[in-house]
């Protein structure tokens, strides 16, 4: 996360990952190899003439001040996040639910079409066959769309409770301490012994006080 007011950078917090749940910014920075120098056309001078262009400015210890923030602890443990997967649970409940009761009927139907071989001609019997399994075709693609109906639901609302709320307090919280840096702990190793690090409580702290649920939209056919 960046800091407005010190401009520094700012890897906390910025998407949701699709588990999911909550990621942090990670910036990745590529190596450039050089190969065969002498065939790229141009002028080219020597690394030091290059580095005439650089500053000498740099962070000042002093003023560097870092916190880091647990992300994963964040989706555990605040109570609208916790509301949104029980939402959640329930939806995907009621798809197991369907499912088993629609596939008791379709064992049921296959069970009779089975003892109706000898019945009917070989036509009818095609007939049922085919039958039967577009019905196993249509379970199977209406539970699957109704699934991701879910989910899709699910990250419309975590992506909600991020942008509007969980941002906005991650963003006061580093001004309010006047942090430079704020850093995933998820990908951190910090010591306990230092005072003031984590910031993960007073995020859920807050977080619970500006919300403690949000209404997950109704997913597609439920």
């Amino acid at each position: 996360m960046v800091n407005k007011n010190s401009g520094a950078a700012n890897p906390a917090i910025k998407k949701y990952s699709k588990i999911g749940v909550i990621a942090a910014i990670v910036v990745a920075v590529a190596a450039v190899g050089i190969f065969a120098l002498s065939r790229i056309g141009g002028k080219t001078v020597s690394v030091e003439k290059a580095l005439s262009e650089v500053s000498t400015e740099g962070v000042n210890g002093a003023d560097l001040r870092i916190a880091v923030v647990r992300m994963d602890a964040i989706q555990a443990d605040a109570q609208a996040l916790k509301d949104l997967r029980k939402q959640k649970e329930s939806y995907e409940s009621k798809l197991r639910s369907e499912l088993t009761s629609r596939q008791k009927a379709l064992e049921k139907e296959k069970t009779e079409i089975e003892k109706s071989q000898d019945v009917l001609s070989r036509e009818a019997l095609q007939r049922r066959v085919m039958d039967y399994q577009a019905k196993v075709t249509k379970l199977q693609r209406d539970l699957t769309e109704r699934a991701q109906a879910v989910e899709a639901s699910y990250q419309q609302a975590l992506a909600t409770i991020q942008e509007k709320h969980l941002d906005p307090l991650i963003e006061g919280i580093i001004a309010k301490k006047n942090l430079s840096l704020v850093l995933d702990g998820r990908f951190a190793r910090a010591s306990s012994k230092v005072p003031n690090l984590d910031i993960t409580n007073d995020v859920i702290a807050a977080l619970n006080k500006k919300l403690s649920t949000i209404k997950m939209e109704k997913p597609k056919g439920f």
